[in-house]
């Protein structure tokens, strides 16, 4: 089906059961307030409104459901899912969005809850909860997921066609949680049970909030994430029973932390992180796709982060000497390679000789003198002569031993929950200590003249969870309000900054969340750049994020230890290259070499980067698990062009593979250029996509790049 212009609309019917059905391109969500609470009432992934026939409504019973409602609350141990009053309902609708907001006031605790509601055409919505405290005192929130409910329920004819209830569902996430294992994607089979998926509570903090729900005999398929930097939990439960008779699928995209997670205050307002909901009729392809278009247009839309272009960056840090006369060497070679920005990474702060231990230097924030003597002005201006922007490194939230503010204030610093004061890690929520580390940031940003602020945070995921009593008397897990004062801080300075571009990093992908996203123009998914599983990085956080927002490096980070020259630099070239050297200051550079890595950046200029920030993602084989061969493609919304990589996986057997490209229009013709032996051939549309292209690849971890453009 062609793209069609966006339609969006909240559909309200009044009266004892009011109803609201949610509609963004075929998607419809609709919820029913009933017998005082908000319920869910189903989806449809084919644009029909649930009553299209009035008189048989379509929607799902609640009393099949135990917790039907859409959202969960707890607040001072008592669950507000339901004994709602309702309010109020209002709608805006312009060119871009439409936007609702259902306000519902409980009759058990003085508070009440606006939920919000944003569509865009996009088949993905956002959802946000509004909470105000309309009592004199503070009250704990406990408990808090701000989607739940029912997905759908399944009848006899249409379980006939399974062969067990455990062939029914399957759930897409990333299957790994530590450093260094970002993206790793895989299906799993949904068994009845409840199945939880988690991170950064109780789980490392490395997997990004991704879920995928498929129903492998309709053809439905659900997707979600939780734009938020601290505990979250998804929860699938699935009730069926052997004999196949009914079904019950719902879940919860929940918040996590310890008890209570969040106090409001007297009169206080606390607006909930946003969990983006979608769903549609067909694969992940037409999934991710429609993800991808709702982050770009409503979630990573701040102008001064626009992301559309790309610049490629180029590095050197702690694995380097990090001389000035070795900066200099590099960035020399970086312009050769067709490099745009210059960036010092972790290690400025130290002196010569201990710049891998640059973590007990954090948050002094200034150039070590005896390193740098003419201080960073130099590499700056260096950089700029030779047509390369300048970045730094910084991560504010941490400091080391060695910086004044690590003695100068040691409350600063978080408290576990067994009153331990953790190392370095900077509660955010005082704000003495967001105050310092904005003014901190925008002084580095001006004193050292940046093109590009590079965002680290490096700490354990225990860390997220201090608990301090943060004004009310009653002790708190301050994980929100740490992120609530960092998102606050990164917006102020983007706005402040808006032609710096900042480029977010967390130990790798460790805070790759829309949430965290939002002032950020791109963002670093994994410290990890080894083959294979740099490959399966890349293939699965071009899932997460529109691709023009992933950063993937070339050399450098072990990266040049295993795997073809080709293949490395290939596996960053369908979203926003980061390029290291191939030579150490003194050898001279292999020129053969220099001369594909400067032909690939100009590619990635000339024929990639113009279709990029718009371009639609094809993950050929998005589950890597048991597959000897990645294929990533990308390719301009009119089907005028497009990019293909095929990199061959270890214990590869094939070494012709045939592409049948997915991105094309089978009306036009094209023109398809093999970059190995740069190749070219004129061929139709139709039998482009019927046929294919061999990619001759002759052994594991190499690669061929194809592009085609009609003609």
């Amino acid at each position: 089906m062609k793209d069609k212009t966006t339609f969006f609309d909240v559909y309200h019917q009044s009266g004892d059961e009011a109803v609201f059905s949610y509609r963004s391109g075929n998607l419809v969500y609709e919820e029913v307030f009933s017998d005082g609470a908000l319920i869910t009432g189903g989806y449809n992934a084919s644009s029909y409104p649930l009553n299209v026939l009035r008189n048989f409504p379509s929607r799902i019973n609640k009393k099949r459901y135990a917790e039907p409602f859409s959202f969960n609350l707890e607040v001072d141990g008592q669950s507000i899912d339901f004994g709602l009053e309702f309010i109020d309902f209002k709608y805006e609708k312009n060119e871009n969005n439409c936007k609702s907001v259902i306000t519902l006031k409980s009759t058990i605790t003085p508070i009440t809850i606006k939920v919000h509601t944003l569509l865009d055409g996009s088949q993905m919505f956002s959802r946000w909860l509004e909470i105000k405290n309309k009592s004199d005192k503070a009250l704990k929130i406990s408990r808090l997921s701000i989607l739940s409910g029912a997905l759908e329920s399944l009848d006899d004819d249409v379980l006939d066609n399974a062969k067990s209830v455990n062939d029914v569902y399957s759930l897409g996430y990333f299957c790994n949680d530590a450093w260094g294992n970002e993206g790793q994607f895989k299906w799993h089979a949904l068994t009845p049970d409840t199945k939880v998926i988690e991170g950064r509570f109780g789980r490392d903090r490395f997997r990004h909030p991704l879920l995928f729900i498929k129903n492998n005999l309709t053809g439905k398929m659900w997707f979600s994430q939780i734009g938020y930097s601290g505990g979250y939990r998804y929860a699938v439960d699935y009730h069926a029973r052997p004999d196949k008779c009914n079904t019950h699928l719902a879940f919860k995209a929940e918040i996590t932390g310890y008890s209570p997670i969040y106090v409001i205050g007297a009169n206080e307002t606390f607006t909930t992180p946003q969990v983006h909901m979608g769903l549609v009729h067909g694969g992940i392809d037409e999934a991710i796709n429609e993800m991808h278009s709702h982050i770009r247009k409503s979630v990573l839309n701040m102008p001064e982060a626009d992301g559309k272009e790309p610049l490629i960056n180029c590095g050197m840090g702690a694995e380097h000497h990090m001389s000035v006369e070795e900066s200099k060497a590099f960035i020399d070679q970086f312009a050769l390679m067709g490099g745009e920005i210059f960036t010092i990474d972790a290690g400025w702060e130290c002196p010569p000789g201990e710049q891998t231990e640059w973590g007990a230097y954090n948050g002094r924030n200034i150039p070590d003198k005896d390193r740098y003597p003419n201080g960073l002005k130099e590499l700056c201006d260096y950089a700029h002569q030779k047509g390369l922007k300048f970045g730094l490194w910084v991560d504010i939230e941490s400091v080391g031993d060695k910086c004044p503010v690590h003695t100068e204030h040691p409350q600063w610093r978080s408290v576990n929950v067994f009153g331990e004061r953790t190392h370095k890690f900077m509660d955010m929520s005082i704000p003495q200590v967001a105050e310092w580390a904005e003014n901190e940031l925008a002084r580095i940003i001006e004193e050292y003249e940046l093109d590009l602020l590079r965002v680290d945070h490096n700490v354990d995921f225990t860390e997220y969870f201090g608990i301090r009593d943060t004004g009310y008397g009653i002790p708190e897990c301050v994980c929100i309000k740490h992120n609530e004062a960092v998102y606050k801080m990164y917006e102020s300075l983007k706005k402040r900054f808006p032609h710096v571009i900042f480029e977010n990093c967390a130990g790798g992908g460790g805070r790759t969340d829309l949430g965290m996203m939002k002032s950020f123009n791109h963002t670093w998914v994994s410290d990890w750049q080894k083959m294979p599983r740099s490959i399966t990085i890349t293939n699965g956080m071009t899932m997460a994020l529109p691709p023009e927002r992933v950063d993937r490096l070339f050399a450098g980070m072990g990266c040049h230890t295993i795997g073809s020259l080709d293949a490395h630099l290939r596996n960053t070239m369908l979203g926003h290259i980061s390029l290291n050297v191939i030579s150490p200051e003194g050898a001279e550079i292999n020129t053969q070499a220099i001369e594909f890595i400067r032909h690939s950046t100009d590619i990635y200029k000339s024929f990639i980067r113009p279709f990029l920030a718009e371009c639609k993602t094809y993950h050929h084989t998005p589950d890597l698990t048991d597959s000897e061969v990645s294929i990533l493609e990308i390719s301009a919304p009119d089907k005028s062009r497009g990019a293909i990589t095929v990199i061959t996986l270890c214990n590869c057997k094939e070494n012709s593979i045939v592409v049948k490209p997915k991105g094309i229009d089978v009306s036009k013709n094209y023109k398809v250029i093999l970059d190995n032996d740069e190749q070219t051939f004129e061929i139709p549309g139709r039998q482009l996509k019927s046929h294919g292209i061999p990619a001759e690849i002759s052994s594991s971890l190499s690669s061929e790049l194809i592009l085609y453009e009609a003609i």
